[in-house]
């Protein structure tokens, strides 16, 4: 569900942790202890580069941080916590994708990575995602 809030472009979202998907796949953990979230206001950010989850979602999930990384906020340059991987479904399309944790005040961020990788654009006129229109609105990669 996408929706107009004061001009911004709000998509539903699910994020599952990927290491429990994978357990699950190999029989080590029950289907239904997969450890998910599904969040109905994530924000579609061409600003921000990957997907971004509060602290809260990521503890929910289980996610374990394995770097740093150096971003840049309108309040400055900062360290982050690089955390994943997670499987995120958006719209029926999927991807896997490394997180950045935000504060619990930040929405979830849809950034241009998994944009890229869901092959999703900002209808800015409309505030909502859109399939590539360069691709007929299918999910696809480019090659070359």
């Amino acid at each position: 569900m996408e929706s107009n809030e004061m001009g911004r472009t709000l998509a539903s979202v699910t994020i599952e942790n990927l290491s429990d998907l994978w357990d699950a796949a190999r029989g080590r953990l029950p289907a239904e202890q997969v450890r998910r979230v599904t969040v109905d206001d994530a924000l579609a950010d061409t600003g921000a580069t990957l997907l971004s989850l509060p602290t809260r979602l990521i503890r929910e999930l289980g996610l374990t941080s394995w770097s740093t990384r150096r971003v840049t906020t309108s309040a400055g340059d900062v360290d982050a916590a690089l955390y994943g991987p997670v499987h995120l479904i958006v719209q029926g399309r999927d991807c896997n994708m490394d997180v950045l944790e935000v504060p619990d005040k930040v929405p979830v961020l849809i950034g241009q990575l998994p944009l890229e990788h869901l092959d999703f654009v900002v209808d800015v006129r409309n505030h909502k995602l859109i399939g590539n229109p360069a691709h007929g609105g299918e999910h696809m990669y480019e090659l070359y």
